[in-house]
């Protein structure tokens, strides 16, 4: 597309087609790797079949003619996401005694491929472990302890930061192009990078107009994120109590990170876990209730929650969860009030990922796209110098250096039609800081640049840039 072929692909096989799987391999067939993925479930064969640009293999990954056929001996790469870690752990001594250089295995269990295990990551030939439930519990725990659920990004080695907020009706930027907001606040360099809108994620160009409960996403340099949240309305709290919503292992984990230091409240639904996890949370009050019943939610005091965390097993139950402890609030005055509730939401559909968050929830968070993502993040290294994942959109944010005569180094931003509603150009390193570009922004090649894309457009941006 713009005169230059991609680098050399590489050759990666994928074991399991479930959640993670179908993910990895649609987001890493698109950036051009040639995949074979093995599964041996028959449905989710023919689920994937159409949908991804693939070699499908169905076959036990514990037979060795699989990996034969698989042609395992050449692949660079060996992405073992199955559902059984006994599986995943086994074929990554397999994929080393293969020569398969570079092993990636979801372990579920905390009791291997940690430090601290009795069984670790290189004693299983491991390269990278992923535990998608400890991602999870641990993200949580970062943004509760940022004292906002809006802040959801950090990026260049914590100088630039991108915060997530809603307009609200009455807003004063409500009906107002980009532009005519960038000219309501001069001398302030911050930038709106993307928009969750209805179940669409929209890459913005001056001239959009935001409406009314859109949920944007701005950049902002480190030293302004104070005036940034001033501005939206964000408080950050000096005393934290925090409500979960399910004691499952992503819930049970928050509360034994959060525990000790903030005062959390987890409401279980059934008795018997309840009582499991009274004895196994020694700092959280454990109370035995429905989290998604309105006089459950008050009686258990929501109305003095900070942070309201809904993660139950049940995708709906923790939108609507979500949705009812709003308006809850709202009603109750606390949505007016100088501390505003924040709600983050466990959502394990993808397909639920932006409907969540512009139905009201604050942060939605996918333990398959997070571990998906942490995943995508190891195979890049070296092409990218950072890739986050925002949460509620389809979109990355990326930081990334212009290559010699990059295209997007041939004319200012303005002039570069390929980059309309596709991606967006955030920020860019000049002189020892971090600028917001605009429209007549011209990249160098060298120049360090913060770009937000969807999340199928990395390929587009590598091409731009490299």
């Amino acid at each position: 597309m713009f005169g230059k072929k991609d680098r050399k692909s590489e050759n990666i096989m994928i074991l399991g087609l479930g959640g993670v799987g179908l993910y990895l391999t649609k987001r890493l067939a698109h950036e051009g790797h040639a995949i074979t993925a093995v599964e041996q479930d028959s449905g989710l064969i023919r689920q994937a079949d159409g949908e991804v640009d693939a070699r499908l293999i169905q076959g036990d990954a514990m037979r060795f003619r699989v990996w034969q056929e698989a042609g395992a001996r050449a692949m660079d790469y060996l992405i073992a996401v199955t559902d059984n870690d006994a599986v995943n752990m086994l074929s990554s001594v397999i994929a080393e005694r293969m020569g398969i250089p570079t092993r990636i295995a979801r372990v579920r269990s905390l009791e291997f491929g940690l430090e601290s295990s009795i069984i670790t990551a290189p004693d299983m030939k491991i390269d990278m472990v992923i535990h998608p439930e400890e991602l999870t519990a641990r993200e949580i725990q970062r943004l509760v302890k940022l004292r906002t659920g809006s802040v959801v990004v950090d990026i260049a080695e914590g100088r630039m930061h991108v915060m997530s907020t809603r307009v609200r009706e009455g807003s004063p930027v409500t009906g107002k192009s980009l532009k005519e907001i960038a000219g309501m606040f001069p001398g302030f360099p911050f930038r709106i990078v993307s928009v969750a809108r209805g179940i669409s994620t929209i890459i913005p160009d001056g001239d959009f107009v935001l409406r009314a409960y859109d949920q944007i996403f701005i950049l902002v340099a480190a030293e302004f994120l104070p005036r940034l949240m001033d501005l939206s309305g964000e408080r950050e709290e000096q005393h934290h109590r925090v409500m979960i919503l399910g004691g499952g292992s992503v819930g049970c984990r928050v509360a034994e990170l959060l525990g000790a230091e903030y005062e959390v409240r987890l409401i279980e639904k059934s008795e018997a876990r309840a009582e499991e996890l009274s004895a196994q949370l020694p700092h959280t009050e454990v109370l035995h209730g429905d989290g998604s019943d309105a006089n459950t939610l008050t009686q258990a005091g929501l109305l003095d929650m900070d942070t309201i965390i809904t993660a139950t097993w049940d995708n709906e139950t923790n939108i609507m969860s979500c949705l009812l402890a709003k308006h809850l609030l709202q009603e109750h005055g606390n949505g007016s009030s100088t501390r505003q509730s924040k709600t983050i939401a466990l959502v394990n559909k993808e397909e639920y990922l932006v409907l969540a968050a512009t139905m009201g929830a604050d942060v939605v968070l996918n333990k398959k796209v997070l571990a998906a993502n942490e995943i995508l993040k190891f195979i890049r290294r070296g092409k990218l110098l950072s890739v986050a994942h925002l949460h509620g959109l389809d979109a990355e944010a990326v930081e990334i250096v212009a290559g010699p005569d990059a295209p997007i180094t041939r004319k200012p931003l303005h002039q570069l039609d390929i980059i309309k509603e596709k991606i967006i150009i955030g920020g860019v390193h000049r002189d020892g800081d971090w600028h917001t570009a605009v429209g007549s922004t011209h990249l160098r090649p060298g120049d360090r640049a913060i770009a937000v894309c969807t999340s199928l457009g990395l390929r587009e941006l590598q091409r731009l840039f490299l």
